[in-house]
């Protein structure tokens, strides 16, 4: 949950404004400085401050009801390949097509064995092709 946001700039103002209140409501210290005028900032930046909480209030509810629907996916993922693994079988082709890797086409692996240098060059791009992006262009 993110946290929501408190202004110390406004909590300071708000007691500057009821000192001053307390001197003259209407106080006017000259070009345009009033206490109301302070006043009607003070009450639009609570009013700022107040809906940007709500909205992060409401952006925290959407992204927790987020996550709940992608674990929903994540199950019914899951299920529905299991099913299609029921109706056609688990080396089926339709099991192949919905996702699954058919029971005849794995590949059992002992404990501890990795990837062959041939099984880990097709993942990783060469490097010396690219020269630190200094690639001579090709005439055709």
């Amino acid at each position: 949950m993110r946290r929501q946001r408190s202004s110390p700039i406004l909590k300071k103002a708000v007691r500057r404004a009821a000192g001053m209140n307390s001197i003259n409501p209407n106080l006017d210290v000259g070009n345009g400085l009033t206490l109301p005028a302070f006043s009607k900032l003070i009450n639009t930046m609570q009013t700022k401050e107040n809906a940007y909480n709500s909205a992060l209030a409401n952006l925290d509810k959407l992204y927790q009801e987020m996550l709940e629907t992608e674990r929903q996916l994540a199950d019914m993922t899951e299920h529905i390949l299991m099913g299609v693994g029921v109706v056609y079988g688990k080396s089926s082709v339709e099991y192949g097509m919905a996702g699954g890797v058919p029971k005849n086409q794995r590949r059992k692996r002992l404990r501890g064995e990795s990837l062959t240098n041939s099984q880990q060059s097709s993942f990783v791009p060469s490097v010396e092709d690219y020269k630190n992006g200094n690639q001579q262009a090709i005439n055709t």
